[in-house]
Parts: C-alpha cells; structure tokens; sequence
C-alpha cells in the first residue's frame, strides 16, 4: 500500500495475521492505521517498521495497538523472526525503540516558568534579558535556572539546551 487509507482497506479485505505498517504514511500514519485496524480487525496484529520516530510517536502507536516496533535497518531475518514472534501474540520492540522510550520516561516536569527560561536561552538571552522580558528579577532567573539545571541534570546552558532537544522538551 501506498498509503494509510490504502493499507486499511487491503488489510480488511486481505485479512492477514500480521500487518506490516509504515510510521509515516500520506492521506493515514502509521497510528492511526494502527488503530483503526485493531477496532476493525482486532485479531490482526500491528507491527511498525520505522527509519525514524519520536518517543510520543512510538508511545502512541502503542496504545493504539501496535504489538512490535522496529526500525527499518533490522536485518531481514530478524524482521521475520519478528513477525512470526508477533504472530503468536508476543509483543517485539527493538534494543533502539526501548532505548528511546525509556529516555522519554525520565523527562522531568518543568514548571511553565522554567519552560519560559529554557525557550529564552534558546534564543541567546542573558540573565538580564530573560529577567527584562519574563518581568522578574535577575535573581529569581538565576533561582529558576539552578532548579531547571538540576532537574535535568545539566550543568551549563548549552547542555540544558542539549538534553532539553534530546528529550523532546523544545519546539523548535
């Protein structure tokens, strides 16, 4: 299938036991082909075969019913070794897939403020400005700044900075 759309509608009326689903599609994604296949044909199982994908995007193709995650660069025989595993009901993510997701577990809560902070320093704000432009004091930035330094265990701005793009904290 070329598509989404086109992925769901073979699958329904091809019926396989296992479907084999792309993360970034036209027209459907990957997630929500996922999903409506499991409401519409809850006894084939979903596996995405990805080059790429975020932390958010791997956590929602989840819960939309995806029982295996792999990347693209897998060996072909452990792609099939995947889908037959798949095929009896076990759930597969790949060493890279785990690896990414359990990093996304450990992003830490920031406070509106401290999101205000990070956002500034992206832009190459001093103390000075960030205090100017939030209308706060110089000293509560550098109080705002220790505690987001801590919480994400970074030690200077461009390592906040760093970890904060890591963990999918910034827009950008």
């Amino acid at each position: 299938a070329s598509n989404g759309e086109q992925a769901v509608s073979r699958a329904l009326k091809l019926r396989p036991d296992v479907v084999v689903m792309d993360l970034v599609m036209p027209k459907k994604d990957g997630i929500a082909a996922t999903a409506e296949l499991r409401e519409k044909l809850p006894a084939a199982k979903c596996l995405i075969l990805t080059s790429f994908g975020t932390a958010e995007e791997m956590h929602a193709a989840l819960k939309a019913g995806a029982t295996g995650i792999l990347l693209k660069s897998t060996a072909n025989s452990k792609l099939v070794a995947t889908i037959k595993k798949i095929a009896t009901g076990k759930t597969v993510i790949a060493d890279d897939v785990e690896q990414l997701l359990s990093e996304e577990e450990s992003i830490p809560d920031l406070s509106p403020r401290q999101r205000e902070i990070l956002e500034s320093i992206t832009r190459g704000l001093s103390n000075a400005q960030i205090a100017l432009q939030l209308d706060i004091s110089a000293e509560s930035v550098k109080t705002h700044m220790s505690k987001l330094f801590a919480k994400l265990g970074a030690a200077s701005r461009a390592e906040a900075v760093a970890i904060a793009l890591r963990k999918h904290l910034l827009k950008i």
